[in-house]
């Protein structure tokens, strides 16, 4: 099953700007149900699916059986979601299962948890354009936000998320186990203070996968850059929000991949 996808993207560093064709890690849902009930969506890149089910309700102990699984494909869709059922004798179901706990994996996925493919759905109108001065600076502001992971210097393993201005003006920094929670720290920190309405720029320390697109599209964020990667998902998300997507940023160099138009990129 195919596992990456090729998206077009614009590769900026001091020099130059160059039209490039990237390759992508897929990431779709995958609807788990049991006995025809559905328990659970979790993000993933497609292949080896009935292999994660079987792991995943052996973790949370909810199957732990020697005897074979039945997983049935009930949907495959063109877009990767899925949905799989497992048939699972009621005597043989665990108390995971009867207690109806989330997933352990709440820490490093924010969809994970979810019951069913329609509760990923986010409506709403796509951001308004919304053109800046220039994108230099942000390297500048990576280095801000690197200076104040104070919990990441410690450990080595924490993610952190800064919100900044217009004027590139840090408002707030915070850090966590998890990518998304350093997220909804942030925009938790601004909403008390009155202040969200102020935030042009996210910077994320890590990957962007769908769950901290939907978050900065809620806290109309328009410009989201990451150190690393940027799965499938989130460019589509992006680019339907209206969202200002960059990832890779390192090195002073980084690439867009969605809405190009908010930056000044040409070199």
């Amino acid at each position: 099953m195919k596992q990456a996808s090729t998206y077009q993207s614009i590769k900026l560093s001091e020099s130059s700007s160059i039209k490039v064709e990237d390759n992508l890690v897929i990431e779709a849902p995958l609807q788990i149900n049991i006995n025809n009930e559905s328990y659970t969506v979790v993000m993933r890149t497609p292949g080896d699916d009935k292999e994660l089910i079987r792991g995943l309700l052996y973790a949370e102990d909810i199957y732990k059986s020697s005897d074979e699984l039945i997983i049935e494909t009930i949907e495959i869709n063109s877009d990767y979601s899925s949905i799989l059922n497992t048939v699972i004798p009621k005597g043989k179901l665990r108390k995971g299962y009867l207690n109806k706990r989330t997933l352990l994996s709440v820490s490093s996925c924010g969809i994970c948890g979810k019951k069913e493919l329609k509760d990923l759905e986010t409506r709403g109108n796509p951001l308004k354009e919304n053109p800046y001065e220039s994108i230099d600076i942000t390297f500048d502001m990576f280095m801000e936000m690197n200076n104040l992971q104070h919990l990441f210097k410690t450990t080595g393993g924490s993610h952190a998320c800064a919100l900044f201005d217009v004027k590139k003006k840090l408002l707030t920094i915070k850090e966590d186990i998890g990518r998304h929670n350093a997220v909804d720290k942030c925009i938790g920190d601004l909403i008390n203070k009155n202040s969200l309405k102020n935030v042009s720029y996210m910077l994320v320390s890590g990957r962007v996968s769908y769950e901290i697109v939907s978050k900065a599209f809620f806290a109309k964020i328009p410009i989201i850059i990451a150190v690393s990667a940027c799965s499938s998902l989130a460019v589509d998300f992006a680019k339907e929000f209206g969202i200002c997507l960059i990832g890779f940023s390192r090195d002073k160099r980084m690439t867009i991949y969605s809405n190009p138009q908010y930056i000044n990129y040409e070199r």
